[in-house]
């Protein structure tokens, strides 16, 4: 057993699962999910100096990248996929790759994993600057296809960071900040989407959200930057607009229209009492930062 990875050992305290009724499934499963939380919490010191360290790429042009293999890809991909309507950040930004491509977000791509080709593939699509930061998650922290992505980027100058539920990752080696959640045994041996997976998720949560607060992406707890896409993304900007200037919501909306739908520019104006060109100069001067001109 000392040779054999946390997240594949067996878990005693669910070896009868299969005899539990449905309820009981779902009790012991949450039960195990209760673990979770105190697992990650132990880790905070690292994720808030991963959130610094992201922060503080963004603010010099810097990028962000995800890798993994099968639902630590999907988590990543789906991280970085929600950055865009969430902080209204450029495309690119944020990015998330899963070994075996976009095939491999919906079936398994056999042997993907375990391929340092694909792995220095994709580095090559992300085409890492010194300035960018490589994320590499793995539950077990062993995939060849992570473990060639992380070392080639320390090579290029990047900073690393490694996201694992294994205390013995391999992946620890190539980390700048190694994040790691000792959440145990799976309740059902070797599958990783369980407490791994969602430790993961509530990881890059904090990593993406964390760094995106820290470069003014939000004014208090506020989503400033939001892409009004739809009816109900308008109805929420015009409802921060209303709130954070004290108008009312007609009057929130109007200023949402003649801002070209950005919240910052509306909240802006309304307060300052300035046209959208003015705002925006005003923004610029705070890099962005609607605190900071409100202040002023």
């Amino acid at each position: 057993m000392a040779n054999t990875a946390l997240t594949e050992r067996r878990n005693p305290a669910t070896q009868d699962i299969d005899l539990m009724d449905s309820y009981k499934i779902a009790r012991t499963l949450n039960n195990e999910d209760k673990k979770v939380a105190l697992a990650v919490e132990k880790t905070l010191p690292q994720i808030g100096q991963a959130i610094e360290l992201i922060a503080q790429a963004f603010l010099q042009g810097g990028r962000l990248a995800y890798f993994g293999a099968g639902t630590s890809g999907r988590l990543g991909v789906l991280d970085a996929s929600e950055c865009w309507p969430t902080f209204g950040v450029e495309h690119g930004m944020v990015c998330g790759f899963i070994a075996g491509g976009d095939r491999a977000l919906r079936f398994s791509v056999e042997n993907s994993e375990d391929s340092s080709e694909l792995g220095l593939k994709d580095l090559e699509t992300f085409s890492p600057q010194p300035h960018d930061i490589v994320v590499g998650i793995s539950a077990g922290g062993g995939p060849k296809y992570v473990l060639t992505i992380l070392e080639e980027a320390q090579k290029r100058g990047c900073k690393t960071i490694g996201i694992s539920s294994n205390p013995e990752a391999k992946l620890q080696k190539y980390s700048d900040i190694f994040i790691n959640p000792i959440v145990g045994e799976e309740a059902i041996t070797g599958s990783s989407r369980l407490k791994s997976g969602t430790a993961q998720k509530m990881i890059l949560n904090m990593l993406s959200t964390g760094a995106m607060i820290r470069i003014g992406k939000t004014y208090e707890n506020y989503m400033i930057d939001v892409r009004m896409m739809n009816e109900k993304l308008i109805d929420r900007g015009c409802r921060i607009v209303s709130e954070i200037a004290q108008i009312p919501y007609e009057d929130a909306k109007s200023y949402i229209e003649q801002s070209g739908r950005k919240v910052k520019t509306a909240c802006v104006m309304a307060i300052k009492q300035c046209s959208k060109e003015d705002a925006e100069t005003l923004l610029s001067e705070q890099n962005g930062i609607l605190r900071k001109v409100i202040q002023k």
